[in-house]
């Protein structure tokens, strides 16, 4: 039995139910608290229409890899090649598009396809091979960013990216908002309808909270597994295209700082709301909090050394807090 767990036993009911309710809340409430105190600070600066559009604009791509890692961590697993394969997405698509002169839709769906495609791998390693998901997916991600540096030599592809490829992330093609926005909006949408209203979301959650019982149940745990790891190399094709459009071209590494930030918002959204579990609501959740703190440390003119140190320990304390709920839900 767990200390914590030993302690719960300790508590009153009032006590436990005041520290269930902090868990499920503290996010929210620290997203509210961080958002008022930087508005009271710098209110010219930070509370303003702009500023929160260009939050959400920033943060866009990041909620859209860590909601496809969501689906991933829900089943049980982990996907720790979702940065390395984004990056390498985002080469792939400005190469077919500058190099090989696809049409642009057809680039983009390619670079989709392939995003199922490693999916299916890590899912087969990880389900019919019996090896660990974080080993799985740590080594097709280091193989993937071996693709990447063949594939372009280590240098960016830069020149002859067009505009309207540009266009597809820089746009505001819908009632003035940026697409990434939209995009993000309408992916964490389906990813959430997926999970919380459809049978097959009800099968990924049994899956997740026990797969023997999943698997008695007559559900098929490892086609449900490998469901969750292509849902997460989409979402990271997604990703990688939409960086590239942003950045205007393809690089090497441009998108591997996309993991740890994934997965705190990922962690950080499995204390929000529930005990201790993954859904793709706190997911959302938890990419405000890491957007607006970043782009709180931003405004003051924090040293860029702060924002590791910030994200480091919104980890930790995402990682605690999901704990603490969860041993309370178990006590």
């Amino acid at each position: 039995m767990s200390d914590v767990s030993t302690y719960n036993r300790r508590l009153t009911p009032r006590a436990k139910a005041g520290l269930g309710i902090f868990a499920r809340y503290a996010t929210i409430l620290g997203l509210l608290a961080m958002i008022v105190a930087f508005s009271i600070l710098s209110p010219k600066a930070f509370s303003t229409l702009g500023n929160f559009t260009n939050v959400l604009n920033q943060a866009s791509l990041a909620m859209i890899i860590a909601g496809g890692l969501t689906l991933a961590v829900v089943v049980g697993e982990l996907d720790l090649s979702i940065g390395f394969a984004a990056s390498l997405h985002g080469i792939l698509v400005t190469g077919f598009i500058v190099h090989d002169k696809l049409p642009i839709p057809l680039a983009i769906f390619m670079v989709l396809a392939l995003g199922a495609l490693i999916g299916l791998v890590n899912g087969f390693i990880v389900t019919k091979m019996k090896v660990n998901s974080v080993i799985a997916t740590l080594g097709v991600g280091t193989i993937i960013t071996g693709l990447a540096f063949a594939y372009s030599a280590g240098v960016p592809i830069v020149a002859g990216v067009p505009e309207a490829f540009l266009q597809l992330s820089l746009g505001r093609w819908l009632f003035g908002i940026p697409n990434n926005i939209v995009v993000m909006v309408f992916v964490l949408g389906i990813l959430w309808v997926l999970v919380e209203r459809t049978s097959i979301g009800q099968e990924i959650q049994a899956v997740g909270g026990n797969p023997a019982a999943a698997r008695l149940a007559g559900i098929n745990v490892d086609r449900i597994k490998t469901l969750g790891f292509v849902i997460s190399g989409i979402c990271a094709a997604l990703t990688g295209i939409l960086l590239a459009s942003r950045l205007g071209s393809g690089t090497t590494s441009a998108a591997d700082s996309y993991l740890l930030t994934a997965f705190a918002a990922v962690f950080l959204g499995s204390a929000t709301l529930r005990d201790g579990e993954f859904h793709v609501l706190g997911t959302l959740v938890g990419a405000l909090i890491i957007a607006f703190g970043f782009n709180g440390l931003n405004i003051f003119g924090a040293p860029t050394f702060s924002q590791y140190v910030f994200q480091g320990a919104i980890l930790i304390i995402a990682v605690g807090l999901s704990s603490l709920g969860r041993s309370l839900a178990e006590s």
